[in-house]
């Protein structure tokens, strides 16, 4: 057969000629829409040129620097949200994103404002994961007195919604789990909470749902004063080691925050795995494990895929001006053995 020509290219598209001879000069006057329309055809029919119709599209489209700030990288939840951003970047063929992605290893306010302020300086629209302090607080003010956009990721940063945030419904995650408890623990008891670190604001409203179901609905469970892993794994199996031990009564553990892999530790340590109710967030290696030998009873998670492409989305609206809600409540995923 003989190969495509222009004349093939432009019926097949249902274009007209000119208009593959437009795309193929690269001119800008022809809808980006249209542009890559007649590219995926030209893909579709073998067309000799369709290589120079890629780079003609790749050229007219929009180059955007947007920016990501998350957490210590050596946490499988932050690398795997780093991954599912540079994915839904690279998805996008509307426009042409440069992602810079750092992390933060020290968690302290003034480390986190001064990387956050860095690298505002690189970019068009930053998404940033921290607590909530004034320092920070302050930081995220000055970035947008320059210019740039700014979006809390995972965890809200602002009360008021004046920063768009990209994260879960964490008032109904936290309901969710107290439903667990409420439904699953084979006998009253108290109920053990670890939180990271109450300045982060997913957390706090996290435990506030809580807190809510079981005073409505578990009156015969007893929450325990929450207490700060600081995000440590270490720091985690301390405390769920010590709970195990005081509180012969515990029938339940919720990990609400960092730290999960040291609490599954510790509670397989002291042989409780399946004899205790456990609740934590996200699937990671270590999470499904815990799934599956029954160590964790449920895990609620991040759809990961869904937040990357909502959150470059988000990011990409602002800068294009669009008037869209910039807020993307995700979907959180409700885990056990038997739905992995």
């Amino acid at each position: 057969m003989a190969r495509p020509t222009i004349k093939d290219l432009a019926k097949a598209a249902d274009v007209s000629v000119a208009t593959v001879n437009r795309v193929l000069a690269g001119a800008e006057n022809v809808r980006l829409a249209t542009r890559q329309h007649v590219q995926n055809v030209a893909a579709r029919i073998g067309f000799y040129g369709l290589g120079a119709i890629q780079s003609r599209v790749a050229a007219s489209r929009p180059k955007l620097r947007l920016g990501a700030l998350l957490l210590q990288p050596h946490r499988p939840f932050y690398k795997n949200l780093a991954q599912t951003l540079r994915e839904a970047a690279a998805a996008r063929a509307d426009v042409d994103i440069d992602l810079r992605i750092d992390f933060i290893e020290d968690l302290s306010p003034q480390n986190t404002a001064d990387h956050a302020k860095d690298l505002a300086r690189h970019c068009q629209a930053v998404g940033i994961v921290s607590a909530v302090h004034p320092i920070v607080t302050e930081a995220i003010n000055e970035i947008e007195r320059s210019g740039v956009k700014v979006f809390s990721l995972v965890a809200p940063m602002s009360s008021t919604g004046q920063i768009p945030y990209i994260g879960l419904d964490n008032w109904k995650l936290g309901r969710t789990a107290a439903w667990g408890f409420a439904h699953l623990c084979r006998t009253p008891g108290k109920i053990g909470i670890l939180v990271g670190n109450p300045r982060y604001r997913n957390q706090e409203m996290t435990e506030a749902g809580f807190r809510s179901y079981l005073r409505e609905f578990a009156p015969d469970l007893s929450l325990l004063e929450p207490q700060s892993t600081f995000e440590s794994a270490a720091v985690a199996q301390e405390i769920t080691e010590h709970l195990l031990v005081k509180h012969h009564d515990l029938a339940g553990l919720y990990v609400n925050g960092g730290g999960v892999s040291g609490a599954i530790e510790a509670v397989r340590a002291q042989g409780k795995s399946g004899k205790l109710t456990m609740i934590g967030h996200d699937l990671t290696d270590t999470t499904r494990s815990a799934l599956l030998d029954d160590t964790l009873t449920i895990l609620m998670s991040h759809s990961l895929d869904r937040f990357g492409l909502e959150a470059i989305d988000a990011m990409v609206s602002a800068l294009q001006g669009s008037h869209r809600n910039l807020n993307r409540i995700i979907p959180f995923e409700v885990l056990t053995r038997e739905n992995l």
